[in-house]
């Protein structure tokens, strides 16, 4: 039997599955917020206002993909492969999309299936 402090300590896999979405989601929206902001920066205004705004979001964002990218992961007892393209999907602007539509499809992140068994 589990301890009570064990289980108090386990993550929800499906509140997990739910917040990689969110995040990934987040994360691209800052890189394209960031691009955005550059794009003024150097082509429009000369201003660095959206890279002011943008920057510091998408570090914080940045980093919460590939703490969250680690925890998924470890939960869902993904493959090294795996979880080395979920790490490099969080480099080129919005392949977090990609990364976690392709892993709900393929099942990489059903929560009510592993907190089912």
């Amino acid at each position: 039997m589990t301890s009570p402090s064990t289980t108090s300590r386990a993550i929800d896999p499906v509140l997990l599955a739910r917040a990689f979405r969110t995040v990934a989601i987040a994360e691209a929206c800052s890189w394209a917020g960031l691009l955005i902001g550059m794009v003024f920066k150097y082509l429009v205004v000369f201003d660095d206002i959206g890279v002011k705004i943008f920057g510091p979001i998408h570090g914080v964002l940045f980093i919460a993909y590939v703490v969250i990218t680690l925890l998924t992961a470890r939960t869902f007892r993904w493959r090294a492969s795996t979880t080395i393209v979920g790490l490099l999907a969080s480099i080129p602007p919005l392949t977090t999309l990609w990364f976690e539509h392709s892993a709900r499809r393929r099942g990489l992140i059903d929560g009510e299936r592993l907190r089912h068994g």
